[in-house]
């Protein structure tokens, strides 16, 4: 039977049940567990805590995190001990020990799960312990009970949801953090049939690039722990194919180490006197191999930004991943099998279909004084021969020093000046307007770019309404898509190949045909008219800010790394916040 919170005594009542050796509830009659000394002392531990809210509950100077959740585990089960029975651990101790030790696998630290002070218990309540010297068990065996409840619900609520909230730290991210009912998870787990390890596991993100992260996260700790790589000298101009260099043997080095370039037969690296100072062929293949898994252009060219990113140290590169694994955990678990991913480092968008990118294109991200916000949400429709209304923030920052220059501006750029909305909208007449004395907190007027080649949003926009007002355009100004680097909007994405992505998102399903193909929406943006339509189905949108990411290699034991810059100057903030002590919850 469920005992609902409603119905069930507070730790008073509880007590005087106690005494009588008997508790009763509405319908029920049950023997009191809590008989067993154990119990008394974990009731009287918890009660005192209950009596005193504003003080931490601390077991061997450990903090305990969950601590709302613990007292309410306890306190449905009469308090009876969780992890032993008759004075004898359950297997389920060894089980999340052993989790708890591998918890730094998924870029936890172990230390966040009592492991120091469970491994000081546990000789404590071993039979030959206590034969060599007596302890007081009763009392050693509750500090392990409430230490492993803990442990366990703050384990799983860190694989759930993360180790940090970023909406804490960071105004434009918003994290779809999973909630999970942990306590009978518990319950469930110290259960006859149950696993304490299987049920943490059903509680990890399940996409694959998390476990392709994790395997890569193993590779780089190994690469660390072994002396990691040297750093090829900085100085000397750019490092040409085809050039004699003596930097060259350190280059081939370097990429030896993390697998761009492949070592000779039987493992041994190429040595200095047989590869000698000539950037060949072979290098040049690992040279841009390493650029392609950095983000910089592969053109095989060794200058200052290639330099800079051989040289950040692997266990740079372990933090990196690890801040990244965080960010998996704040995903929504399931994505879509058809979803939208843009990573705002990477500078790209994808169409995922089942697991596999059906459209990828380049796009360019907000500036770092505009950034880009993350959060997920549904495209629902898009919009043809779009106006832009243009914000009032851009319309004060960036459109007004160029009127006030040249009111000319507007009408060769397509705007309209308005004042009011709706049925009282007035058009106004830009030369009659003293710009001079307009600015920030004094800015009555609305601009609006008609629709045509000159427009913002170029043909076409995809809407997903949200707090930030950003959204997927396409934009006249192709040539920025040439840069490596293209954080260069206002916090909005512009699209590469917007007509190829309407098309994608237009097409319908056998049970639910579309009218729409390239062939319709060429017709209709042809004709200069602005219309909204619909999607046949929503469409999942995720934005993404990875600096690190795994996808599957050629052996499924390596996955293929890659790093991005931090354009935001976001790892920084979210290591520091990783730094700090678990919450209590």
């Amino acid at each position: 039977m469920k005992i609902d919170s409603k119905d069930h005594p507070g730790p008073w009542a509880l007590g005087c049940a106690l005494v009588l050796g008997l508790l009763v509830l509405p319908g029920l009659v049950l023997p009191v567990a809590a008989q067993d000394p154990l119990a008394e002392r974990l009731r009287a531990r918890l009660e005192e805590a209950i009596a005193q809210p504003t003080v931490p509950l601390a077991v061997l100077e450990e903090a305990v995190h969950a601590r709302t959740t613990l007292l309410e585990f306890y306190e449905g089960r009469l308090y009876a001990p969780a992890w032993s029975r008759d004075g004898a651990l359950s297997p389920a101790v060894a089980e999340l020990v052993s989790v708890i030790e591998g918890a730094g696998s998924h870029g936890l630290r172990p230390g966040y799960y009592h492991l120091a002070a469970l491994e000081e218990l546990l000789p404590r309540v071993s039979r030959a312990d206590r034969a060599a010297a007596p302890v007081d068990r009763g009392g050693a065996l509750v500090d392990l009970d409430l230490l492993l409840t803990d442990a366990f619900l703050v384990y799983g609520a860190h694989l759930v949801s993360g180790r940090v909230n970023p909406e804490t730290f960071d105004p434009e991210w918003v994290a779809t953090r999973r909630e999970v009912p942990l306590r009978p998870l518990l319950e469930a787990a110290l259960g006859a049939d149950g696993s304490v390890r299987g049920t943490l596991a059903t509680l990890l993100p399940q996409q694959p690039g998390y476990q392709w992260l994790r395997q890569g996260l193993a590779q780089y700790r190994y690469l660390a722990a072994t002396g990691g790589w040297s750093p090829v000298p900085m100085d000397g101009e750019t490092l040409e194919p085809g050039a004699t260099d003596p930097r060259v043997p350190a280059l081939r080095r370097r990429l030896t180490v993390t697998g761009d370039l492949t070592a000779p037969a039987g493992g041994a690296p190429t040595s200095d006197e047989s590869a000698g100072k000539v950037y060949d062929e072979t290098l040049l293949a690992a040279v841009q191999r390493f650029q392609e898994r950095h983000g910089l252009g592969p053109d095989g060219r060794v200058g200052a930004k290639t330099l800079t990113a051989l040289n950040v140290s692997a266990q740079d590169r372990v933090g990196q991943i690890e801040l990244n694994l965080e960010r998996w955990r704040w995903l929504p678990r399931d994505l879509g099998a058809r979803h939208l991913r843009v990573n705002i480092p990477d500078f790209t968008l994808q169409l995922m279909e089942d697991g596999q990118p059906t459209l990828s294109m380049r796009v360019i991200v907000g500036r770092a004084y505009r950034r880009t916000p993350v959060f997920s949400d549904q495209v629902r429709y898009l919009v043809l021969n779009p106006y832009w209304e243009v914000p009032t923030k851009l319309a004060v920052e960036d459109k007004l020093p160029e009127i006030r220059k040249d009111v000319g501006y507007l009408e060769r750029l397509g705007f309209k000046v308005y004042e009011g909305w709706g049925a009282e909208q007035r058009p106004v007449d830009p030369t009659t307007v003293d710009w001079a004395a307009l600015g920030k907190g004094r800015f009555p007027y609305r601009l609006r770019q008609d629709p045509g080649p000159q427009n913002a949003l170029g043909k076409v926009k995809f809407m997903f309404p949200n707090k930030f007002n950003v959204y997927l355009h396409d934009t006249p100004t192709r040539e920025l898509f040439a840069r490596t680097d293209r954080d260069q909007s206002s916090g909005c994405i512009r699209l590469e190949k917007p007509l190829e992505l309407a098309e994608l998102l237009l097409r319908g399903s056998a049970s639910s045909p579309s009218s729409w193909n390239r062939a319709a929406l060429d017709a209709a943006l042809a004709t200069g008219q602005e219309r909204t339509v619909a999607l046949p189905s929503l469409v999942p949108v995720h934005m993404l800010y990875s600096t690190a990411w795994a996808e599957e290699g050629r052996d499924p034991a390596t996955p293929v790394v890659h790093f991005r810059n931090d354009p935001y100057g976001r790892d920084a903030v979210l290591a520091a916040a990783l730094a700090t002590a678990p919450p209590i919850r």
